[in-house]
């Protein structure tokens, strides 16, 4: 930004002398006015000008990142990938691993190929033993670029669904580019995927050095048995490749949230972590903010689950909800970036919630039509159905509903205002 106003300035100063010199005194209060009345060509100048000096400058420091990973062999990177889990998963194996290793992580949702170039330049010490890279995309070829920095040692795919297909158009791009992570693996790397997963399942034929990982799926992997879940958290046991089994708890409410976690104990188990060692940091798993938060306030509790929703973690978000004693009620403003499938995406969000909640809320009527349209297929009482414009109009309506038992309201994705 300093050298975008530095170079408009200088356009700006470059003009006014042009224009004194041709003009004269006489004409200053008329350059004046020139000059601001195009300060809009100026700003798209100034980035036609800087475009080389920038990308000159951003190869400079992914350059110097890459040396900096270079210069720490025994460094074991691991990718993490997926339309939707992959922050969730970064967390949850960040706990379980750094009671063993020294382990960095990309903060926040750092996952560009600038992102993590920041992470290595300011965060990585010689000390760290494991970097967690995760890797974000929107278009095809955006994983590649990131593994062309990080070069990961393991990968891990979450999972593959219709996120962001307004960028990418077809499934068959999504699978494509999140698979190319498992490309950029070096021979005898391990490659974790999310065996519930379909996308995965089909596209995982093609690569023979893999390891799943599933929630109560039988297969060969990891995998969860005999799960219960409660309000106050979730139990399961674990499978190993191998026949070997442990009981875990964790905090995080449920089933949906098992399959990121035994991925999670799959890698650090591969790692030379032992299950029974894994089974206290296990419990200290805490929710990564936003998803599925449990925020209690006397008779209310918010279930935060307002971040970047899809089509898997909202109808597992609101049967989540469904295992709750007393009021359920839904605030939500629906799903985007689904595509040409976004409205029937929503529909189907619709139908869920209508066998799952006691009271809907639906924030902006225009784009939650489909969910409305779902919710009323289900025979849904409609006086128990409203539409609000804002966010704070449904939460007010929530806190006036009146009932038996406690309050647990589910906040289902956050979407600017202009939707």
């Amino acid at each position: 930004m300093k050298r975008l106003i530095v170079t408009m300035v200088l356009l700006c100063v470059a003009m006014s002398i042009a224009l004194f010199f041709g003009f004269g005194w006489e004409a200053l209060s008329g350059i004046a006015i020139i000059v601001v009345s195009v300060q809009w060509f100026f700003d798209i100048l100034a980035n036609i000008v800087n475009h080389p000096i920038e990308k000159g400058i951003s190869n400079w420091y992914i350059n110097d990142a890459k040396k900096r990973l270079n210069s720490m062999p025994n460094l074991k990177v691991i990718g993490i990938t997926g339309s939707y889990g992959k922050t969730s998963m970064k967390y949850y194996l960040k706990t379980l691993l750094q009671n063993k290793y020294n382990v960095l992580m990309t903060p926040g949702n750092f996952n560009t190929p600038l992102g993590v170039t920041i992470t290595v330049r300011r965060d990585l010490k010689p000390t760290h033993e494991i970097f967690l890279c995760e890797m974000g995309a929107r278009h095809v070829g955006d994983i590649k670029e990131v593994c062309d920095i990080a070069h990961p040692d393991m990968g891990i795919i979450t999972s593959i669904g219709p996120q962001h297909l307004e960028t990418f158009f077809t499934m068959e791009n999504i699978q494509k580019t999140k698979f190319e992570l498992a490309d950029a693996l070096p021979t005898g790397g391990l490659l974790f995927l999310n065996g519930d997963n379909e996308y995965i399942q089909d596209k995982a034929t093609e690569y023979s050095e893999k390891i799943f990982y599933y929630s109560e799926k039988d297969g060969k992997g990891y995998r969860a048995k005999d799960l219960s879940v409660s309000q106050m958290g979730t139990e399961f046991t674990v499978v190993t490749p191998d026949g070997e089994e442990e009981r875990f708890t964790m905090k995080l409410i449920g089933a949906h949230n098992v399959i990121n976690v035994v991925g999670a104990i799959g890698v650090a188990h591969s790692l030379g972590m032992s299950l029974k060692e894994l089974k206290v940091p296990v419990r200290r798993i805490q929710p990564v903010e936003h998803r599925m938060e449990m925020k209690p306030h006397g008779d209310v509790t918010i279930i935060d689950d307002a971040y970047n929703s899809n089509p898997v973690g909202s109808k597992a978000a609101v049967e989540t909800l469904k295992m709750f004693d007393g009021i359920r009620i839904l605030i939500t403003p629906g799903m985007v970036e689904l595509g040409d499938k976004e409205e029937e995406y929503n529909y189907k969000f619709g139908t869920y919630a209508a066998d799952c909640c006691d009271y809907i809320l639906l924030v902006g009527a225009k784009h939650t039509k489909p969910i409305y349209d779902g919710v009323l297929s289900k025979d849904f009482p409609q006086e128990k159905l409203f539409v609000f414009d804002k966010l704070e109009e449904a939460l007010n309506q929530a806190y006036r509903i009146k009932g038996q038992g406690q309050k647990y309201i589910l906040l289902e994705n956050d979407l600017p205002d202009n939707y």
